[in-house]
């Protein structure tokens, strides 16, 4: 079997570089005919800096990712799904990724084509969002989770909801070696005639060695030649940032406890053959940590597997691998404590040699060759058991059981008795923002679509909320402000054409697909008031919002050949802008694509499915099929991003992008399939919708199932957590409008003939 490993590794000083090689060699150790280490697979390692040369990889290593480059990342996925290795596993820990908490590492495991083995090394408690998107993401592309100790499982099935079948606890492997006879560490300065407390790793301040020095006044007095020793270097970005400050500390504070002739560091990286040396030579091995959040200790497990005496705080790690005598433990930060447990061991020989025993017989089944054979069983059976196809068929079919359930509840959390407020911090309402004619009509677009589905009351009830919010926006001469503060003052005097021809599509809906008569006719009001200004509009998504309100109102009058003569003026302007700006490589009616951009075939196949004209809808699907290709084309839906826009001969902007985007998507293959009926649209429509579930560039969902809210946008390192109206009504009317498009299919397939929904 060879399998590709994705972790950190030596020469890089990391925990997890070590714990690779180690697992990489434990399980080559159980294949003894292998001529070379690469007969057994090959390394991909990760990098903390753009310097592809700063590490001088061995052989092993045959591909490297840059921590913050997006693009290694795909690239090596490539790598590996065209090499020979049979699987992959993969090492993760939070922060050797690159993006919001090692979001990077979503977009490679989605592409393999290989069965997949993810060791978790760090299963937090209370993990953000991104964390448990994060983790949640990486079960659901693994074959088999791999942790370490049984608090883990508990922590991944009761707060990540991931199933118990799929988890499997390895220990963390120990050197498979004795001590030496005569042991060379002994007769080094801080050793020779000396009892030694032992700690080692890389240090930084949660390691809590200050606990340590400060119970060493009370240890030597009863023992005057005790020695603690600080084995390791201090931790690279430690150093980076702060230098050897913390160390500085330790050295300070035991000068003031004058027990300075009873410290020592010894400042270096030790390989495994000479760090079971200097595990066998100290009396007793501490582990001070600060808090209990640590799910997993290399050290520990190392400290164990080597038969020491452990002295250790309360940890998650250590009262799992502690108990049954094989260790004490003490609480933390408390110096007394410490000393008082070290003074009794080192004053009772035969307590001290019983934990060393009980230690050193457990650790005799964690040797790493021990460990080796058993990940090679579990990749055996996650191949055994792979099927790509089954990935790509996941991936791609259209499943209605996949949409969360509809919930307006954070469309109530942002809506008022004047309206639904902008903007919000996260998933509360941010009231400074005040509200926007924008979104109180996509908000009447979407209570509206709720009420129709299901007769819901609740969307029932905010339907007059919005429709009075864009009552009060309106103007004397028919116009519409955008803007009103939270103090309900006006904060324009016009808004712009998108709001006005976003209120004009709502008010076109509501007229279309009213809840009442009265509502209807409130809407014909405020519409026809409105109709002198369709003339003054000058913008391409002006009219693209515009006209589609117009089709909707002729959906119920169509017989108002003013309005329809209308409807064939606006929608020249799109005509001409596509007539003279395309080419046989540019489809489009600009020379940038920029935001909103599926409003533009969306409002042609709308006025064309009205006018039944020809040449409107050739071009309303040849410009789809263009954005298509350049969206769709790597199996998900990487719209236009907003930082900096899609210039004709240009580089294609993958971030900001953002949630109005996808609606369009979602609304123009919806329009398309109602109009051919060709299931390509659905299948295309679905995929779109599926970027707010997590089919997108970072593989990360922006829907939120706790708020019931849709984060604001993908960024280049992540999400924006914010749950603003924009985001979150453009994710429900995506949701809707799905709905909407398999209970059109079921009809459809069952009469055989066009069937409309409102």
């Amino acid at each position: 079997m060879k399998i590709a490993y994705i972790s950190t590794y030596p020469p890089r000083e990391c925990g997890i570089a070590t714990f690779n090689q180690n697992l990489m060699r434990a399980i080559n150790a159980n294949f003894p005919k292998r001529k070379s280490v690469l007969d057994g697979g090959f390394v991909v390692a990760l990098n903390d800096s753009e310097d592809l040369q700063e590490y001088e990889y061995p052989e092993d290593v045959k591909y490297v990712i840059r921590q913050n480059s997006q693009k290694d990342y795909i690239r090596a996925a490539n790598y590996i799904n065209t090499s020979t290795v049979d699987a992959v596993i993969l090492e993760h820990e939070f922060g050797i990724y690159g993006g919001e908490s090692g979001i990077y590492i979503l977009p490679l495991i989605n592409r393999l084509e290989k069965p997949l083995i993810s060791i978790l090394h760090t299963i937090l408690k209370d993990p953000s969002y991104v964390q448990r998107i994060i983790i949640r993401e990486i079960a659901e592309q693994s074959s088999k989770i791999v942790v370490m100790s049984k608090r883990a499982v508990e922590f991944l099935v009761n707060i990540y909801d991931i199933p118990a079948d799929k988890i499997q606890i390895i220990e963390h492997g120990v050197p498979d070696l004795e001590a030496p006879a005569d042991n060379p560490v002994k007769n080094i300065t801080p050793f020779k005639n000396r009892r030694v407390m032992l700690t080692f790793g890389l240090i930084s301040r949660n390691k809590g060695l200050e606990t340590v020095v400060k119970a060493l006044p009370k240890i030597v007095e009863q023992h005057p030649d005790v020695m603690y020793v600080v084995l390791g270097n201090t931790h690279p970005g430690v150093v980076k940032h702060s230098g050897e400050e913390y160390r500085d500390h330790l050295k300070s504070l035991a000068a003031q406890l004058k027990v300075s002739q009873h410290l020592a560091f010894v400042n270096k990286f030790v390989a495994e053959d000479e760090l079971i040396d200097y595990l066998t030579a100290c009396e007793v091995y501490v582990t001070p940590y600060l808090n209990e959040a640590q799910i997993t200790s290399g050290t520990l497990s190392y400290a164990v597997g080597a038969g020491a005496a452990v002295v250790s705080t309360p940890y998650w790690h250590a009262t799992e691998l502690l108990a049954e005598g094989r260790g004490r433990l003490f609480d933390f930060k408390n110096a007394d404590a410490l000393a008082a447990t070290v003074n009794e061991l080192l004053s009772n020989d035969a307590a001290l040699l019983e934990l060393k025993e009980n230690a050193y017989d457990y650790g005799l089944h964690l040797r790493w060759p021990v460990i080796g054979a058993e990940f090679i069983k579990t990749a055996q059976e996650a191949v055994d058991k792979h099927d790509f196809s089954e990935k790509i068929l996941k991936n791609s079919i259209v499943d209605p059981e996949v949409l969360p359930k509809f919930s307006l509840a954070h469309v109530l959390r942002l809506t008022d008795d004047t309206g639904i407020v902008q903007h919000a911090k996260y998933g509360i309402p941010n009231l400074k923002e005040g509200y926007c004619v924008d979104d109180n009509s996509r908000a009447l677009i979407m209570a509206l679509m709720a009420y129709q589905r299901n007769g819901s009351q609740e969307a029932f009830r905010l339907l007059p909320i919005y429709l009075s919010y864009i009552h009060y926006m309106q103007t004397d001469d028919g116009n519409f402000r955008n803007f009103l503060s939270f103090d309900r003052r006006y904060l324009d005097e016009v808004g712009t054409e998108d709001s006005f021809g976003r209120t004009i599509w709502a008010l076109g809906h509501l007229i279309s697909c009213a809840a009442s008569n009265s509502y209807r006719e409130f809407a014909l009001e405020l519409f026809h008031r409105s109709y002198p200004h369709f003339k003054a509009l000058r913008y391409l998504r002006g009219f693209a919002n515009t006209i589609i309100g117009v089709s909707l109102y002729l959906q119920a009058f169509p017989q108002d050949e003013g309005m329809v003569h209308e409807l064939k003026r606006m929608t020249q302007p799109l005509v001409e802008a596509y007539e003279n700006t395309r080419s046989d490589d540019w489809e489009w009616f600009e020379e940038s694509m920029t935001y909103d951009n599926a409003i533009l075939p969306l409002a042609l196949l709308h006025s064309c499915e009205i006018t039944g004209d020809e040449k409107v809808r050739k071009i309303a699907l040849t410009t789809m099929g263009f954005l298509d290709k350049l969206t769709l084309s790597n199996g998900y839906l990487s719209p236009v991003g907003n930082d900096g826009w899609y210039y004709r001969g240009g580089k294609f902007p993958v971030y900001d992008q953002q949630a109005i985007e996808t609606m369009a998507m979602v609304l123009m293959h919806f329009q398309a399939y109602q109009i051919f009926r060709k299931p390509q649209y659905i299948e295309k429509m679905f995929l779109s919708y599926k970027w707010f579930l997590g089919e997108n560039t970072l593989r990360a969902p922006l829907y939120d199932h706790e708020t019931k809210g849709c984060c604001d946008g993908l960024l280049p390192t992540g999400i924006n957590r914010n749950q603003g109206a924009e985001s979150t009504l453009a994710y429900l009317i995506s949701h809707l409008t799905v709905l909407k498009a398999f209970e059109l299919e079921y009809e459809y397939n069952k009469v055989g003939e066009h069937v409309k929904i409102c």
